[in-house]
């Protein structure tokens, strides 16, 4: 099993077939294809070997999706870099990998001489813009234009394929090791949840360094459909696109489904070309889906259940569960039933499976499950212990097999989609003179799910306001990372037996109506 055999199975099959339609430019599946091995060839003669690290900085484009293809090509391992980080958190990615090349677009060069100076491990810098080429870097087109395709490196199955970096329990990101088996089984159990085929039409609207997507850039190929880019979701373009294109599959998360289906220009735009849409990172609001199913009447919803680790897809709920009456009706809030090659189950906290409808721990195992983590072996084995991948979500399977999150075991906050570990926004409030201690917990959010929410108890004899903690915050970390909101507290807080603390109790008095702990 290797990645390339998706792209060479589609350039023999549908050599002339529109494979990406990009900002005016449109490439056929065979000169995808050779653009893929000229590009490979650019990167072995830039040094690139087997099980190096190339990685990208940009905003979603057909370059974008050649990357993912050329550098397993070459036998390299791709790293895309979340483009919402601050440079520090770029630096920090760069060089855990270890990453000798790295690609970027217009909207990032501006931070390159900063990440020169940070990344010593940075050999060249590839500009894949449409304007003038930086000094001191490379041209992409120049590079594919003048260099000879060359026939792919080999690398197969367990051959690490990418790292995908996460947020991690201990503040520290962690690269996720998916391997060239692990991209494939997920692309196969991909294809039915996403209902890639040919004819088809893929919009790549959600950013392209995340894993979510990851299954489009490897399913659409797969089932030979038309990738189509736009560098990122606004409501405006996301529905421009789709009239332009007759786009006919994409994946968005719920707010921005929101944000299209409540726009007030939303029937100005011929959307009726949409048929399914793929949602994910958390349940849809029913008032969403109620909306969503009157604006789009034609198109099936997916609801897709998954993390990085597991490359990503491990449930799903589909169109047939998106409907409002009848014995189907409101299954879309759970998070589906096991993908095809996946096995789910719920675990108490011996690793022992727990009846039906009682809450645990959600394990998964198959061909999707990560190889490990990046140079962290005691994090791998705690993670991967007993052959089951450990979630850190807490939830409970009903007698058909629906799975319920209601909480999670690791202290993870999921704001409009983006992943937001607790202890990161933590450590960086502790530089704060004034803080003695804090807790960061997501409380409810009507229009991103959940906020970032800071509790924190002062020093005897310090002050500090909310917006300069917030203010704080923003020079250290993302701004979709930083506290949105923040309550102080006099007295210490409160502790588990084991001297953690008890984020649970914090969380009640916001998500008492809501019935769970999550959004």
């Amino acid at each position: 099993m290797y990645i390339s055999q998706l792209l060479t199975r589609a350039a023999q099959t549908r050599r002339d077939q529109i494979a990406t339609i990009c900002s005016g430019r449109e490439h056929t599946y065979g000169q995808f294809a050779q653009r893929v091995q000229k590009f490979a060839g650019a990167l072995k003669g830039l040094g690139i070997g087997d099980g190096e690290r190339v990685a990208i900085l940009a905003h979603n484009s057909d370059r974008y999706l050649e990357f993912y293809y050329a550098t397993p090509w070459a036998g390299g391992v791709f790293v895309p870099v979340n483009t919402r980080l601050a440079v520090p958190e770029f630096a920090y990615w760069l060089n855990d990998s270890g990453a000798e090349i790295l690609l970027v677009d217009d909207a990032f060069i501006g931070v390159v001489p900063e990440l020169r100076k940070l990344v010593g491990s940075l050999r060249h810098i590839i500009y894949i813009g449409d304007g003038d080429t930086p000094s001191e870097m490379l041209n992409y087109e120049t590079l594919v234009s003048e260099n000879d395709p060359v026939a792919d490196a080999g690398r197969n199955n367990n051959d690490l394929a990418g790292l995908f970096y996460t947020g991690g329990t201990t503040g520290v990101a962690k690269g996720v090791m998916l391997s060239h088996r692990n991209f494939l089984a997920n692309t196969l159990n991909s294809m039915p949840a996403f209902n890639f085929q040919e004819g088809a039409r893929w919009l790549h609207v959600a950013p392209m360094f995340h894993i979510a997507d990851g299954c489009a850039v490897f399913g659409a190929t797969m089932g030979m459909s038309t990738h189509v880019f736009i560098p990122g979701f606004t409501p405006a373009g996301t529905m421009q696109a789709i009239q332009d294109h007759r786009v006919t599959n994409t994946l968005l998360v719920p707010t921005m489904v929101n944000m299209v289906v409540n726009d007030p220009t939303v029937g100005d735009y011929d959307l009726s070309s949409i048929r399914d849409i793929v949602y994910g990172a958390s349940p849809m609001p029913e008032a969403v889906i109620v909306k969503a199913l009157e604006i789009l009447p034609n198109c099936g919803f997916t609801h897709a259940y998954g993390q990085t680790e597991c490359a990503p897809l491990v449930t799903y709920t589909g169109p047939e569960f998106h409907v409002l009456e009848g014995p189907n009706a409101g299954r879309f809030k759970s998070a589906g039933r096991a993908a095809y090659a996946v096995d789910v189950r719920v675990f108490d906290e011996n690793d022992d499976e727990v009846p039906y409808g009682t809450v645990g721990e959600v394990c998964v195992r198959g061909a999707n499950v990560m190889v490990g983590y990046w140079n962290k072996p005691e994090q791998t084995a705690q993670a991967l212990r007993g052959g089951w991948m450990h979630t850190g979500d807490g939830g409970y399977m009903d007698e058909q097999g629906f799975v319920y999150i209601v909480d999670r075991m690791k202290d993870m906050i999921i704001s409009g989609g983006e992943n937001i570990f607790s202890a990161e926004v933590e450590n960086t409030l502790h530089q704060h003179l004034a803080i003695a201690e804090c807790a960061v917990i997501g409380i409810p959010h009507e229009k991103w799910g959940e906020q970032v929410h800071a509790v924190v108890r002062l020093h005897d004899g310090k002050s500090a306001t909310d917006q300069e903690l917030i203010e704080f915050s923003h020079t250290l970390i993302a701004g979709f990372k930083c506290p949105r909101s923040v309550s102080f507290v006099s007295d210490p807080l409160p502790l588990s037996g084991a001297g953690k603390i008890l984020k649970t109790e914090l969380r009640k008095p916001y998500w008492t109506d809501k019935g769970k702990q999550v959004s």
